[in-house]
């Protein structure tokens, strides 16, 4: 049997074992883990320390030039998603990987051992934007490999929560980012931490490339495009054919991501952090205290994440997803009166809150993006569209909110940002039919071209 089937054939037509798939699973939660860790360690940094080590001169605005190089990271990631999706499709799903992983672990490691502006000057924050370049060029790669690489070794019956994998690195990197910079305020506590406690999570780093990079060694490349390979029916230029025939479904799957990482970058771009801790600030909390309650809701997201995709399994992702805009829309009109109590308890409360749409709208992602797209052109069209949204919807968000209170004096119209953006998120969905179960196998490509928008019978 040809392609992969609701049972889970591989292209020789033998079932892939349990053991395998496992090991797929286990791979991709542990790769995409590393490399969200590494991604918002800086984030956590930047809401922290970066201000002050690295903008020191610009004054008032160190704090709002800082979160905006978490911004500058995004706008490479759809180079990173271009040059990805052309490799992805053409050399294999395993390969691409494999590079995201040691180019995100070595950019993070040199960040620790970075000099300061006091030591080196203008110097340090050009190279500290360099750096984070190159994490957003990892970023921008590494999502699509490690979607196909779950959903497409899947059971069709099983790809929302097999797709959950990757999607629960975020929460785990976060977790994982969190807690160990609030371990290393404990460890180094008070001008400490500013010397030198911040860099040991950073180079931390080494040592988790290394495990995640021995673990995904041993994962099968996909089904998928192990048979495109022995077919020899890869696309030649893969990115040019997504354009001219599927634009607008990437435009609008890209405003699908949008609505949730605007959100969340809330959190994982180190807004909250920033704010609450700000000594000059209405809060002025403890910064280890913060970090933690950020690890502790980075559980409760976790969490809702996988049950997203496991019940987008049973009731279809469009479905899910309308649930989880309404959770969203619930939490972000819970989150800044619950921070802005000063109780660490009430902060947490709201992170707690909001993290459970967060989870419905993330999710079922990576089951919906990998049926919306054709197989010989999968990789490219998942990570352009990830990428994309990833512009619109988190680049500058922590860099928004800081600009709206630094204008208002109010947490207010933040909200009002975030609901517009959950609220986007929402009419993108609506404009996709529900494409749960579709065959994902080079069989099926005609069926598969079809357009998924609501009015459009083919891209």
């Amino acid at each position: 049997m040809s392609g992969q089937s609701q049972d889970g054939f591989t292209p020789t037509g033998t079932i892939a074992s349990a053991a395998d798939r496992r090991r797929v699973v286990f791979a991709t939660v542990v790769g995409t883990t590393v490399e969200w860790y590494d991604f918002f360690i800086y984030a956590t940094a930047v809401g922290l320390v970066f201000g002050q080590l690295f903008f020191e001169p610009l004054g008032k605005n160190s704090a709002l030039i800082a979160f905006a190089t978490v911004g500058v990271s995004f706008l490479f990631r759809p180079l990173g998603a271009f040059l990805a999706g052309h490799y992805g499709d053409k050399l294999g799903r395993k390969a691409v990987l494999m590079w995201t992983l040691i180019l995100m672990g070595a950019a993070t490691a040199l960040i620790g051992v970075l000099p300061t502006y006091q030591a080196i000057g203008i110097t340090a924050p050009i190279l500290l934007v360099l750096l984070r370049i190159l994490q957003g060029i990892s970023a921008g790669g590494e999502w699509g490999g490690a979607v196909l690489m779950a959903v497409e070794h899947a059971p069709k019956s099983r790809r929302g929560v097999f797709g959950a994998s990757p999607q629960i690195g975020v929460p785990l990197g976060l977790l994982l980012a969190s807690g160990v910079m609030a371990l290393m305020t404990v460890i180094a506590p008070g001008d400490q931490f500013l010397a030198w406690g911040w860099r040991i999570p950073f180079l931390l780093s080494v040592v988790l490339i290394l495990v995640g990079y021995y673990v995904r060694r041993k994962v099968e490349e996909s089904p998928v495009f192990a048979e495109l390979a022995e077919r020899k029916e890869k696309a030649r230029m893969p990115i040019v054919q997504l354009f001219a025939k599927h634009t607008l479904l990437v435009v609008i799957a890209a405003l699908v991501f949008a609505g949730n990482n605007a959100v969340g970058y809330m959190t994982t771009g180190g807004y909250i952090q920033g704010y609450a801790t700000n000594p000059e600030g209405p809060i002025g909390l403890d910064r280890g205290a913060v970090l933690w309650a950020v690890a502790g809701s980075a559980v409760t997201w976790l969490i809702s994440t996988l049950f997203a995709g496991w019940i987008s399994d049973r009731i279809g992702r469009r479905t899910t997803y309308i649930i989880g805009w309404i959770l969203q829309l619930a939490g972000v009109f819970a989150l800044f009166p619950l921070v802005n109590t000063g109780e660490i308890g009430l902060l947490f409360a709201g992170l707690a809150i909001l993290t459970i749409g967060l989870g419905f709208t993330y999710g079922p992602q990576a089951a919906l993006y990998s049926e919306l797209f054709p197989a010989s052109i999968r990789f490219s069209g998942v990570s352009i569209s990830y990428a994309i949204g990833a512009i619109a919807g988190g680049a500058f968000a922590p860099a928004i909110a800081t600009a709206i209170v630094q204008a208002t004096g109010s947490t207010e119209a933040v909200t009002w940002y975030l609901a517009g953006m959950t609220t986007l998120g929402l009419v993108a969905t609506l404009l996709l039919r529900d494409r749960s179960g579709i065959p994902l196998g080079p069989d099926h490509e005609a069926e598969q071209s079809v357009s998924p928008i609501y009015g459009l019978a083919k891209a």
